[in-house]
Order: structure tokens, then C-alpha cells, then sequence
């Protein structure tokens, strides 16, 4: 999948953890002695709320300002994600992507009820309730991290001069015990955007928006060891992102094991 201009340049290298193990790749410098930031005991669990909107619903405003508050929350990584598939009712997005289309689809699919609408919030990968309403976000966060409480992967993502560094803790449980194999993604974030609709559901409005990925590519595979990723820090960067986000999926659209902010840009 194509990324932004030049692409990223990326290797996964299995460690014992602590330490990481000496890999190669054309452009990339692994580092073998570079220590996570955090001890695995201390990396807390986040939720995450993903919410598919548009600028052309007159339904979502109320569900974007929403976002805002629980993006407060440091328990929750609270992601935007604007859809194009209502351009056609007389206002183009100026924020949506086909991408984040389909990564609605995806789940849509993998959950197998076929549900795709707008304001809907997907809670940690697992269900979707009306971006709207704040307590069924809320409960549907209990919920899910109650059921993903045994599956959580320690995930650590910090930068060190012009790198991002992505590292990523083993499998609960006995060795040997079968693991879903999780992509892991990497996603570029703009912090705010306001925006002024001219036409269509929210014509005259002033929108304003929260953590809206701009780009989500996939930069690996967790198959339950414990390993690590480098990514020169130019490879991600878009004039308009703010921040970064990683997050350990398993499958493609299936639960979210592990999500982490990155530094600033």
C-alpha cells in the first residue's frame, strides 16, 4: 500500500526484550542497545474510539464535538477517520479519504452485520455504537476492555532524534499457545482542523475537528514475539500532521490489542 512521498522504510527485528537484536536494511540504523522508555508493568491500556464522519452529515456535528471530550481523556485515544462517501449530496469533504472508507467496510465485514453509517464510532476494533451518544460510547469502552483484558500487548512508541521507534511486548500466556496474527499500523495525525461548509446538510456551519488521520498504512506483522520497528521520521511527515499513533490490530479490522500516541512532529 502506497504511503506518503517517499514511503517507509521499515524492518521488524525480533529482541529479547530490552535489547534489541542487529538488523539491516538499506537507509535504516537499528540501534542494538536502545531500551523502551517504560518497564512492560507500566505501559497502561488505551481505548480506542475511531469515529467515521463526514462534513456532509447533518447528523455528525454533534458527534464530532463529542470526540473532543473523550480525546481529553489520557485513558483513550480518540481518532477521526472523514469518509467520502457522502460527497455527493452537494459538499466534497475537504478532510475525507476513500481509505478511511474502506477501513470502515473492513469492519463493517469482519464483524459481519454490515453497518456503515455516519457519526459511528468503532470502540477498540470490536463495536460499533452512534458517535453521538456518549454513553454508549462509554459503555461499549467498558465492554470491550473487560473482554481484551487477557490480549493486551505492552506497546511502546517514542522518537529519538530524527527516528520513530515502535516496540512491542510478547503474548500473555503459556509459550507455544496459539496467536492471532496483528498488523500493526502506523498513522499521521493532524490535531485540529475548523472548518467552513458552504454547501450541502451543514451548509454556513463551522465545523471543527479532533485527531483526524490523515494517513494509516500498515508498517508490520506481530505474531506474538516480542520485536521492534525503526521509521526515519521524514518517511511520515505531511505539512498539515501534528503527531503520530500506532496501533496492534489483529487481522486487519479485527481487535485492537495495543494503540500508543508518538511524539510530536
Amino acid at each position: 500500500m502506497p504511503f506518503v512521498k517517499v514511503g517507509i522504510l521499515a524492518v521488524a527485528a525480533s529482541l529479547s526484550w530490552m535489547a534489541v537484536a542487529r538488523a539491516q536494511e538499506p537507509g535504516l540504523d537499528i540501534q542494538t542497545e536502545l531500551t523502551a522508555p517504560l518497564a512492560a508493568d507500566q505501559v497502561k491500556p488505551r481505548a480506542v474510539i475511531e469515529l467515521f464522519t463526514s462534513q456532509g452529515c447533518s447528523s455528525c456535528p454533534p458527534a464530532d464535538t463529542l470526540l473532543q471530550t473523550f480525546a481529553a481523556d489520557p485513558e483513550v485515544i480518540a481518532l477521526t477517520f472523514p469518509v467520502d462517501y457522502w460527497d455527493y449530496l452537494g459538499w466534497k469533504d475537504t478532510l475525507a479519504s476513500s481509505r478511511n472508507s474502506d477501513r470502515q467496510r473492513a469492519y463493517a465485514k469482519a464483524r459481519g452485520d454490515g453497518a456503515i453509517y455516519t457519526p459511528q464510532a468503532v470502540i477498540n476494533g470490536m463495536t460499533h455504537v452512534n458517535g453521538a451518544e456518549k454513553s454508549d460510547i462509554a459503555s461499549a469502552i467498558s465492554q470491550t476492555n473487560r473482554e481484551l483484558e487477557a490480549v493486551r500487548v505492552p506497546l511502546w512508541f517514542w522518537q529519538e532524534r530524527n527516528t520513530l521507534n515502535v516496540a512491542a511486548g510478547a503474548a500473555k500466556g503459556a509459550p507455544g499457545k496459539p496467536v492471532k496474527e496483528a498488523t500493526i499500523w502506523l498513522g499521521v495525525v493532524q490535531s485540529v482542523a475548523t472548518v467552513d461548509v458552504k454547501k450541502g446538510e451543514n451548509a454556513g456551519k463551522q465545523l471543527i475537528y479532533t485527531n483526524i488521520v490523515r494517513e494509516m498504512t500498515p508498517i508490520g506483522l506481530w505474531r506474538g514475539q516480542a520485536m521492534k520497528i525503526q521509521i526515519p521520521r521524514a518517511a511520515v511527515m505531511l505539512a498539515e500532521t501534528q503527531k503520530s499513533v500506532v496501533l496492534i490490530q489483529e487481522g486487519k479490522a479485527g481487535p485492537i490489542i495495543a494503540a500508543a500516541w508518538g511524539g510530536l512532529f
